[in-house]
């Protein structure tokens, strides 16, 4: 048998769980795929499946192969990309995945024009909060903020997402406009729980000076969106990223509040499955995503990326 088409399968096999769905995504009959299995245990002489009527689970042998088969699937991709640029242009399915608010408000109108500049490209976006595994839901790029762990995967910096202060003019009426950033500590705030230390915000003046403030308030809230619904209704003071903030502050319904103290910014990558044999179409994406977030029209007022919800 042809033994790259028994390690496509075999890669087939374990992503999907079962030999019934390996058979039906590649169109073969399921003793066909049970038979390349079967060639590629006999040609190594282990096993690489403990199967059962009800289960299938990767041997430590299976486990070590099923990942070098994913370099050796990525590096054919990766010739066939080559291939089809040098033919046709960019094409195939890119998928990506980002986190729900930054990616429909920045991504999503950026993968457009991508679409639109590379029309024989379809865009798969997975909106996710939480960090997904790329091999296992076959993701090619993940545009991830914050600082990233070590890992093996590839990675490129693309930029940062910086964060401002802000409040609604009828609170800050009713309670006043810290000039301070120690001064927050005696006001409500609305505190955002996917930031790491919600409750401490951190701040910097333009002569070097920093202050780390712990902060309360009646609210506590894991979702942008709610952040800003609550800021606008005079709830307290908040702190958001400029580009969900920009359009409030453009209408004037928020205003900046300690405007001569920056928060940190967040880094902003780009992750791939491996740091070799990248894809055309993801190098192609990143250059065409990293160009559009160097400027400062996804943060500006004057530029509207986002769509027009909340």
């Amino acid at each position: 048998m042809d033994r790259l088409t028994s390690v496509l399968l075999f890669i087939r096999v374990v992503e999907s769980g079962s030999f019934s769905r390996a058979a039906h995504d590649t169109n073969l009959s399921q003793p066909t795929v049970t038979k390349h299995i079967a060639a590629l245990e006999a040609h190594l002489g282990v096993r690489l499946l403990n199967r059962s009527t009800r289960s299938m689970r990767l041997t430590e042998a299976g486990e070590a192969y099923y990942q070098q088969c994913k370099a050796i699937q990525r590096e054919v991709e990766t010739a066939e990309d080559l291939v089809t640029v040098l033919r046709d242009g960019l094409s195939g399915t890119l998928r990506i995945a980002t986190a729900v608010g930054f990616g429909r408000r920045v991504v999503m109108p950026i993968a457009f024009e991508f679409m639109r500049a590379y029309p024989r490209v379809r865009i798969d976006l997975h909106f996710d909060d939480a960090m997904i595994d790329l091999v296992e839901h076959g993701i090619d790029v993940s545009i991830r903020i914050g600082k990233l762990a070590d890992s093996q995967l590839g990675s490129r910096f693309l930029g940062v997402n910086p964060w401002i202060t802000v409040a609604s003019p009828a609170y800050l009426e009713r309670r006043g406009v810290p000039q301070l950033p120690f001064e927050l500590a005696r006001h409500d705030c609305i505190i955002y729980s996917n930031v790491q230390g919600d409750h401490v915000w951190h701040y910097s003046a333009e002569d070097g000076a920093a202050a780390s403030i712990s902060v309360s308030g009646p609210l506590r809230v894991n979702n942008l969106s709610c952040i800003v619904a609550a800021a606008l209704q005079g709830v307290g003071i908040a702190i958001l990223p400029q580009y969900v903030a920009k359009r409030w502050l453009a209408a004037g319904r928020l205003v900046p509040v300690l405007p001569a103290y920056q928060l940190p910014a967040q880094e902003i990558h780009a992750i791939y499955p491996s740091p070799r044999f990248v894809p055309a179409k993801v190098t192609t994406w990143i250059d065409f995503l990293q160009a559009r977030l160097a400027s400062t029209m996804w943060t500006n007022d004057d530029e509207e990326i986002a769509d027009r919800e909340g």
